[in-house]
Protein backbone atom coordinates (compact mmCIF):
# COMPACT_ATOMS: atom_id res chain seq x y z
CA UNK A 1 0.00 0.00 0.00
CA UNK A 2 1.38 3.22 -1.24
CA UNK A 3 0.96 5.88 2.05
CA UNK A 4 1.16 9.87 0.83
CA UNK A 5 1.31 12.50 3.32
CA UNK A 6 -0.72 15.47 1.22
CA UNK A 7 -0.44 19.23 2.53
CA UNK A 8 -0.44 22.74 2.12
CA UNK A 9 -1.19 26.25 3.82
CA UNK A 10 -4.93 27.40 4.08
CA UNK A 11 -6.59 28.68 1.04
CA UNK A 12 -3.45 26.98 -1.50
CA UNK A 13 -5.67 24.51 -3.04
CA UNK A 14 -5.12 21.19 -0.79
CA UNK A 15 -8.89 20.57 -0.59
CA UNK A 16 -8.92 20.24 -4.48
CA UNK A 17 -5.96 17.77 -4.67
CA UNK A 18 -7.52 15.84 -2.23
CA UNK A 19 -10.37 15.56 -4.01
CA UNK A 20 -8.76 14.73 -6.93
CA UNK A 21 -7.30 12.02 -5.03
CA UNK A 22 -10.25 10.73 -4.13
CA UNK A 23 -11.70 10.40 -7.95
CA UNK A 24 -8.52 8.35 -8.82
CA UNK A 25 -9.17 5.92 -6.59
CA UNK A 26 -7.27 6.38 -3.09
CA UNK A 27 -8.58 6.47 -0.14
CA UNK A 28 -8.45 9.77 1.36
CA UNK A 29 -8.46 10.40 5.53
CA UNK A 30 -9.38 14.07 5.95
CA UNK A 31 -7.65 14.85 9.55
CA UNK A 32 -10.03 18.21 9.59
CA UNK A 33 -12.71 15.31 9.83
CA UNK A 34 -10.73 13.74 12.15
CA UNK A 35 -10.21 16.65 14.21
CA UNK A 36 -13.93 17.57 14.53
CA UNK A 37 -14.62 13.74 15.36
CA UNK A 38 -11.66 13.92 18.01
CA UNK A 39 -13.92 17.06 19.65
CA UNK A 40 -17.44 16.33 19.10
CA UNK A 41 -20.09 16.02 21.71
CA UNK A 42 -19.17 13.63 24.26
CA UNK A 43 -15.58 12.69 23.24
CA UNK A 44 -12.96 13.15 25.76
CA UNK A 45 -10.92 15.75 23.53
CA UNK A 46 -14.24 17.70 24.40
CA UNK A 47 -13.88 17.60 28.13
CA UNK A 48 -10.07 18.43 27.92
CA UNK A 49 -10.78 21.26 26.07
CA UNK A 50 -13.08 22.86 28.46
CA UNK A 51 -10.81 21.70 31.42
CA UNK A 52 -7.87 23.65 29.61
CA UNK A 53 -9.90 26.90 28.12
CA UNK A 54 -13.17 27.06 30.04
CA UNK A 55 -16.71 27.29 29.72
CA UNK A 56 -15.89 30.22 27.23
CA UNK A 57 -15.14 28.14 24.14
CA UNK A 58 -18.56 26.23 24.29
CA UNK A 59 -21.99 27.32 22.66
CA UNK A 60 -25.32 27.65 24.53
CA UNK A 61 -25.89 23.67 23.62
CA UNK A 62 -22.58 22.82 25.07
CA UNK A 63 -20.83 22.05 21.73
CA UNK A 64 -17.58 23.40 21.02
CA UNK A 65 -17.70 26.83 19.41
CA UNK A 66 -15.04 27.02 17.06
CA UNK A 67 -15.02 31.04 16.41
CA UNK A 68 -14.48 31.27 20.16
CA UNK A 69 -12.00 28.39 20.11
CA UNK A 70 -10.53 30.26 17.13
CA UNK A 71 -9.89 33.34 19.27
CA UNK A 72 -8.43 32.13 21.86
CA UNK A 73 -5.66 30.31 20.22
CA UNK A 74 -5.30 31.59 16.81
CA UNK A 75 -2.98 34.94 18.28
CA UNK A 76 -1.07 32.62 21.24
CA UNK A 77 1.08 30.06 20.51
CA UNK A 78 1.80 28.62 23.75
CA UNK A 79 -2.96 28.37 24.09
CA UNK A 80 -2.24 27.14 20.44
CA UNK A 81 0.35 24.14 21.65
CA UNK A 82 -2.03 23.37 24.64
CA UNK A 83 -4.78 22.65 22.31
CA UNK A 84 -2.64 20.73 19.61
CA UNK A 85 -1.39 18.68 22.41
CA UNK A 86 -5.06 17.57 23.39
CA UNK A 87 -6.39 17.37 19.33
CA UNK A 88 -3.68 15.79 17.82
CA UNK A 89 -2.82 12.57 19.96
CA UNK A 90 -6.41 12.25 19.46
CA UNK A 91 -6.49 12.73 15.52
CA UNK A 92 -3.42 10.14 15.23
CA UNK A 93 -5.78 7.41 16.92
CA UNK A 94 -8.37 7.93 14.72
CA UNK A 95 -6.36 8.02 11.49
CA UNK A 96 -4.35 4.99 12.66
CA UNK A 97 -7.99 2.92 13.04
CA UNK A 98 -8.60 4.37 9.80
CA UNK A 99 -5.64 3.26 7.61
CA UNK A 100 -6.02 -0.48 9.13
CA UNK A 101 -9.53 -0.25 8.14
CA UNK A 102 -8.62 0.80 4.25
CA UNK A 103 -5.59 -2.11 4.23
CA UNK A 104 -7.97 -4.58 5.80
CA UNK A 105 -10.34 -3.88 2.90
CA UNK A 106 -7.59 -3.91 0.01
CA UNK A 107 -6.89 -0.29 -0.43
CA UNK A 108 -3.83 -0.02 -2.77
CA UNK A 109 -3.19 3.42 -2.10
CA UNK A 110 -4.18 5.95 1.09
CA UNK A 111 -3.67 9.97 1.48
CA UNK A 112 -3.13 11.58 4.23
CA UNK A 113 -4.57 15.67 4.43
CA UNK A 114 -3.29 17.07 6.68
CA UNK A 115 -2.94 20.37 7.37
CA UNK A 116 -0.47 20.88 9.67
CA UNK A 117 1.78 17.84 8.62
CA UNK A 118 4.83 20.07 8.56
CA UNK A 119 4.68 21.54 11.82
CA UNK A 120 3.51 18.13 13.61
CA UNK A 121 6.50 16.56 12.21
CA UNK A 122 5.02 13.98 9.84
CA UNK A 123 6.50 14.00 7.35
CA UNK A 124 8.91 10.70 7.41
CA UNK A 125 5.81 8.64 7.88
CA UNK A 126 4.78 8.79 4.60
CA UNK A 127 6.13 6.97 1.37
CA UNK A 128 5.69 10.57 -0.48
CA UNK A 129 4.72 13.66 0.98
CA UNK A 130 3.00 15.92 -1.62
CA UNK A 131 2.78 19.95 -0.98
CA UNK A 132 0.63 21.75 -2.55
CA UNK A 133 1.86 25.18 -2.79
CA UNK A 134 0.96 28.78 -3.09
CA UNK A 135 2.42 32.01 -1.78
CA UNK A 136 1.39 33.65 1.24
CA UNK A 137 0.62 36.85 -0.46
CA UNK A 138 -1.88 34.89 -2.67
CA UNK A 139 -3.44 32.74 -0.04
CA UNK A 140 -4.04 36.39 1.81
CA UNK A 141 -5.79 37.29 -1.24
CA UNK A 142 -7.77 34.30 -1.65
CA UNK A 143 -8.83 34.53 2.15
CA UNK A 144 -9.70 37.68 2.14
CA UNK A 145 -11.65 38.48 -1.22
CA UNK A 146 -12.82 34.66 -1.82
CA UNK A 147 -13.47 33.85 1.74
CA UNK A 148 -14.52 37.35 3.18
CA UNK A 149 -12.02 37.13 6.00
CA UNK A 150 -10.74 40.28 7.28
CA UNK A 151 -7.32 40.68 6.51
CA UNK A 152 -5.98 40.18 10.37
CA UNK A 153 -7.48 37.19 10.91
CA UNK A 154 -6.49 35.58 7.79
CA UNK A 155 -3.33 36.45 8.69
CA UNK A 156 -3.01 35.11 11.67
CA UNK A 157 -4.22 31.69 10.46
CA UNK A 158 -1.82 31.98 7.85
CA UNK A 159 1.22 32.88 10.44
CA UNK A 160 0.48 29.91 12.72
CA UNK A 161 1.10 27.77 10.07
CA UNK A 162 4.52 26.57 8.83
CA UNK A 163 6.23 29.11 6.16
CA UNK A 164 5.96 27.76 2.50
CA UNK A 165 10.00 27.78 2.82
CA UNK A 166 9.37 25.20 5.64
CA UNK A 167 6.88 23.38 3.69
CA UNK A 168 8.69 23.37 0.13
CA UNK A 169 11.97 21.60 1.90
CA UNK A 170 9.70 18.74 3.44
CA UNK A 171 8.07 18.19 -0.03
CA UNK A 172 8.96 15.36 -1.91
CA UNK A 173 6.65 16.69 -4.67
CA UNK A 174 5.33 20.10 -5.40
CA UNK A 175 2.01 20.97 -7.02
CA UNK A 176 1.56 24.71 -8.45
CA UNK A 177 -2.01 25.65 -7.09
CA UNK A 178 -1.73 28.92 -8.30
CA UNK A 179 -3.76 28.90 -11.29
CA UNK A 180 -6.92 27.06 -11.87
CA UNK A 181 -8.65 23.89 -10.00
CA UNK A 182 -8.38 21.82 -13.44
CA UNK A 183 -4.53 22.73 -13.94
CA UNK A 184 -4.31 21.26 -10.45
CA UNK A 185 -6.16 18.43 -11.27
CA UNK A 186 -4.07 17.65 -13.99
CA UNK A 187 -0.77 17.70 -12.14
CA UNK A 188 -2.71 15.36 -9.49
CA UNK A 189 -3.16 12.86 -12.90
CA UNK A 190 0.50 13.48 -13.50
CA UNK A 191 1.75 12.86 -10.21
CA UNK A 192 -0.79 9.70 -10.24
CA UNK A 193 0.37 8.30 -13.43
CA UNK A 194 4.24 8.60 -12.56
CA UNK A 195 4.42 8.24 -9.05
CA UNK A 196 1.21 5.59 -7.98
CA UNK A 197 0.37 3.33 -11.23
CA UNK A 198 3.73 3.16 -12.58
CA UNK A 199 5.52 0.38 -11.16
CA UNK A 200 8.84 1.06 -9.37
Amino acid sequence: MVRIGLTGGIAAGKSVAARRFGELGAVVIDHDVLAREAVADGSVGLRWITETFGDGVLDAEGALDRAALGAVVFGDPVARERLNAIVHPQVRRLSAEREAAAREAGAETVVHDIPLLVETHQGESFDVLVVVHTPAEERLRRLTAGRGMNEVDAQARIDAQASDDERLAAADVVLDGTGSEENLRRQVDDFWADRVTTPG
